[in-house]
């Protein structure tokens, strides 16, 4: 008997999904805030952050721990 290849096709398909539908499990990584405020500054005098989005990022981190 032989199987239409749109069937194969869709078969194949699936398993294929099927192997991608895995949880990607990261660890809980706890930072404290002065840390994270000097990495933004490490960011913004290597350029990766321009003034605006440091000024930004450090008030939004002051705020999110008041």
């Amino acid at each position: 008997m032989k199987i239409p290849a749109v069937v194969a096709t869709s078969v194949v398909v699936l398993l294929i999904a099927g192997c991608s539908g895995h949880e990607v499990v990261r660890p809980t990584v706890n930072v404290s805030v002065g840390q994270q405020l000097i990495d933004l500054k490490k960011a913004r005098e290597a350029g990766a952050l321009s003034e605006k989005e440091y000024r930004e990022q450090r008030e939004s981190l002051i705020r999110s721990v008041e």
